[in-house]
């Protein structure tokens, strides 16, 4: 890619696009071009056509989408589905009436079987059944890669999609409605060290800052919401509480590795099939709260709830591919988490 080259970033402002937004800064890419959800509705099909149109971008990166945990996915099932298949269609389509030569298009790791062979590779795509608690999301993104491949065939594009594991770090959403499972982590750990302190009024700032603190989590605080919405103690906090068994194993990817992937893959002008990009290796979800507490510097008790779903067993990529391209990621999972918690604090 050239320096000068007119690069847009759809979903800036979203963990991914701002890591992407970063990457090509740091790379001294000098002409990107970023909309806020304000000046461009990427659910309109007309505004989009007219903005590709106009801008003519020479590369695109599709980061946009609605994204949520296991809660939100299966709460929103039709909003996922609606939303990210329009804002991808829209994107997709309108670079290529524009012109666009080269898109990259950013999907998720829940493309893959539920029951997947591990260390999953690419072709293991459209081999099995979905984990049903994000079916819709995984539906959408799915022919998301679908459409690029189709465009690909039939109009000579390099539509290159990217499959990323589990991903952290700056610009994380910590809404307990709708968080994935590593922020949703750090902000529990981060209460509970709070509540054992009695820091009511941080608490307080915390919920202004990052959303409400569901009652489950309050009880488990040892506060109350009064009957004027305001937080009152009731007792002592008890152990954090979180979800499943803690025995499903993840892979966690710390974003600007991502980010890093990404626009080494456009740089190389790659444009083969879909790319897995993670760090091939997994941890325990009870490992992972072990690291996010130590980040945190929670000295508490920790149960978990299986009564509440785990989600997938193991969802490990294989990242044979992009280490055959070139690329591997370099950030630890313990440091990742600590700028991560670092980065959070910086947003109170």
């Amino acid at each position: 890619m050239n320096l000068n080259a007119k690069i847009f970033v759809a979903g800036h402002r979203g963990m991914v696009g701002s890591a992407i937004v970063r990457r090509l800064a740091e790379k001294g890419y000098s002409n990107v071009v970023v909309q806020s959800r304000s000046e461009l509705d990427l659910l309109d099909h007309a505004a989009v056509n007219v903005f590709m149109a106009a801008e003519k971008p020479d590369y695109v990166f599709v980061a946009a989408a609605k994204v949520g945990g296991i809660l939100a996915n299966n709460l929103y099932r039709g909003q996922f589905i609606y939303e990210n298949l329009t804002i991808q269609n829209n994107l997709i389509h309108s670079a290529h009436a524009a012109g666009v030569q080269r898109l990259m298009f950013l999907g998720s790791s829940c493309i893959y079987p539920k029951l997947a062979p591990q260390p999953i590779k690419e072709e293991y795509l459209l081999t099995g059944l979905l984990e049903p608690t994000n079916e819709p999301y995984a539906i959408a993104k799915i022919a998301g890669i679908k459409m690029c491949e189709a465009y690909n065939a039939q109009y000579g594009r390099q539509y290159v999609s990217v499959m990323p594991t589990n991903l952290y770090g700056p610009n994380d959403t910590y809404d307990l409605n709708n968080s994935h499972v590593l922020p949703a982590l750090i902000r529990k750990f981060h209460l509970a060290k709070l509540a054992q302190s009695g820091d009511v009024a941080d608490i307080v700032e915390d919920e202004h800052r990052y959303g409400t603190i569901p009652a489950d989590i309050l009880q488990s605080l040892g506060l109350e919401r009064n009957d004027a919405g305001e937080l009152a103690k009731v007792g002592a906090p008890g152990p954090v509480l979180l979800w499943g068994t803690g025995t499903p194993k993840r892979e966690f990817l710390y974003v600007d590795d991502l980010a890093a992937a990404c626009v080494h893959l456009m740089e190389s002008g790659y444009d083969g099939p879909l790319v897995n990009i993670g760090v091939g290796d997994d941890v325990t979800i009870r490992e992972l709260a072990e690291v996010a507490k130590a980040a945190v510097g929670y000295s508490g008790d920790v149960n978990f709830d299986s009564t509440k779903p785990d989600g997938t067993p193991r969802k490990l990529l294989d990242v044979g591919r992009l280490k055959s391209l070139g690329f591997e990621a370099s950030m630890s999972l313990t440091n990742g988490v600590s700028l991560a918690y670092a980065d959070y604090l910086k947003g109170r």
